[in-house]
């Protein structure tokens, strides 16, 4: 019987990787972490074979398929954050009610989440402009395909250098 208070809920989560092996462990020990969350119950998992992936030689892909019951919607988009399914599909309730003070904190975890990771990239972003710089600097060539997006993310830093 479902519990109408509780949100029950499908999580996807793939993993890519080698050995094959290795990726259903990962998963398994994903799985259930899970559903050792607090206000978290795991209902059914089904965990798929490794396949190898297309074009190459021995990287292998597989996913899991997962159903939760949760108690609220704070503990599911906490979920979403930590675990990051692939896909998520709320089967029950059809309508979730929340008060705003509850959806401030989903939308500012979301904005926190954003800015860590807008961070990250222009960190990574600039420490590949002083590798390219150095590669260039010791004679090396650096291929086509890599300059544009250089160029592109340094055009948008740019920009809001300006509007601010």
């Amino acid at each position: 019987m479902v519990d109408e208070t509780k949100i029950q809920a499908v999580f996807i989560l793939d993993i890519i990787g080698k050995p094959a092996e290795h990726l259903v462990k990962s998963l398994q020990r994903i799985v259930e972490k899970i559903g050792e969350e607090k206000s978290v119950s795991l209902i059914s998992k089904d965990i798929k074979e490794p396949a190898l992936m297309k074009d190459q030689e021995d990287f292998y892909s597989t996913f899991a398929e997962i159903e939760l019951e949760i108690d609220d919607i704070s503990t599911l988009t906490n979920l979403v954050f930590k675990y990051m399914p692939a896909h998520l599909e709320i089967l029950t309730p059809h309508l979730i009610a929340m008060t705003s003070n509850i959806f401030n904190d989903v939308l500012n975890e979301l904005i926190r989440r954003l800015h860590g990771y807008d961070e990250i990239s222009r960190i990574m972003q600039t420490e590949k402009q002083v590798l390219l710089k150095k590669i260039e600097e010791l004679g090396g060539e650096i291929p086509k395909s890599v300059t544009p997006m250089m160029q592109l993310q340094q055009d948008v830093w740019e920009e809001e250098g300006e509007k601010k």
